[in-house]
């Protein structure tokens, strides 16, 4: 008899707890769950008023080919957001890494070689960003507004405004390796962006690195007290962001086989859209690689599906904006509201 109660007591309480676990879980994870559903209503939105388009395998095969250029920038932004601060210039460590890389292999013919310095020269133009920003003091915005202006200045100044072909490059195992398709249909650069999630969810996630960067973000003077060394902390982000742009700009170029002196002009606005999307508080100490990941699919996915559905291009920079200040206007409801 008393078994038979404690089992309905303890049926009682299971049920009692699921419902429970449910709404923790929603709570944990709202942000995400969000993302989710906008983006499946947006896919939903575009598949109706254009199936023709949203039921061919060709635009998927086309989104898994642009969308990585500035995914792959897009997810270690998310740190240098989470830790509080802003980085403006990636687009032009883009084409800076590719002038190194443009330029090692027209004279040495070592493709290994310059794509080894092309990551080095986006790294140290990162980690001159972090410089910058924690020995002078000047607000990141500021410092990579200029960095930007410098390096695009450099490329400019370098090549003439002249491009240059990567035809050389093509039918050799590294673009094979980096752009190439897998199975004659998954573009590589796909993988590669899943690949580059995965380093960043570890990293933010599963090491003190991670846990660094959202203690700077939530209270740096706090984080200094744990013994956490903020300026270290603060250039690896930059420093990370910048290798990952000179990665996305040799994809870029090498997937259409030419470098343009314009690379990256365009990547600014969709890869910082993608970022706060995806529920990176722009105050900083909040954010998810996640949310960022799917958020650069809806990016990537409303510019074809405006076009689709039969209006302009010109919509989209319209919307990119939208989405920018209803996502920061939403984290700073928020936050006030947690504050009270």
């Amino acid at each position: 008899m008393t078994s038979r109660v404690e089992g309905q007591a303890g049926a009682i309480s299971r049920r009692r707890l699921w419902p429970g676990s449910i709404a923790r879980f929603a709570r944990r994870h709202g942000l995400q769950i969000g993302i989710i559903f906008v983006l499946l209503g947006i896919w939903a939105l575009f598949l109706i008023g254009a199936p023709r388009t949203f039921l061919s395998r060709e635009i998927y095969a086309a989104y898994m080919s642009t969308i990585p250029f500035f995914a792959i920038m897009a997810l270690p932004l998310t740190m240098v957001v989470i830790a509080g601060e802003m980085d403006l210039s990636f687009p032009s460590i883009m084409a800076i890494g590719m002038l190194v890389f443009v330029t090692v292999f027209a004279k040495t013919g070592n493709l290994a070689l310059a794509f080894l310095l092309c990551l080095a020269m986006g790294f140290l133009a990162g980690l001159l960003n972090g410089i910058i920003v924690v020995k002078s003091g000047i607000p990141s915005l500021v410092a990579t507004i200029g960095t930007q202006f410098f390096w695009r200045g450099v490329v400019l100044v370098i090549t003439g405004g002249h491009p240059a072909s990567l035809v050389p490059a093509k039918g050799t195992i590294l673009r094979q390796v980096l752009v190439g398709r897998l199975a004659g249909y998954v573009p590589a650069q796909m993988i590669w962006t899943i690949i580059v999630t995965i380093v960043v969810w570890v990293l933010l996630n599963r090491h003190k690195f991670g846990a660094h960067v959202y203690l700077i973000g939530d209270n740096e003077e706090s984080a200094r007290l744990m013994g956490v060394n903020v300026g270290r902390t603060r250039m690896m982000v930059f420093a990370i962001v910048g290798l990952a742009a000179a990665f996305a700009g040799l994809l870029a170029s090498l997937e259409v086989n030419y470098f343009w002196v314009t690379l990256g002009e365009g990547y600014l606005m969709r890869t910082l859209a993608a970022v706060f999307l995806g529920g990176t508080s722009v105050f900083g100490g909040t954010g998810t690689i996640l949310g960022t990941f799917i958020g650069c699919f809806i990016i990537g996915t409303i510019e074809a599906g405006i076009v689709a559905i039969g209006l302009t291009g010109f919509w989209t920079q319209l919307i990119y904006g939208l989405i920018i200040i209803i996502s920061v206007s939403m984290h700073s409801l928020l936050s006030r509201r947690l504050a009270l």
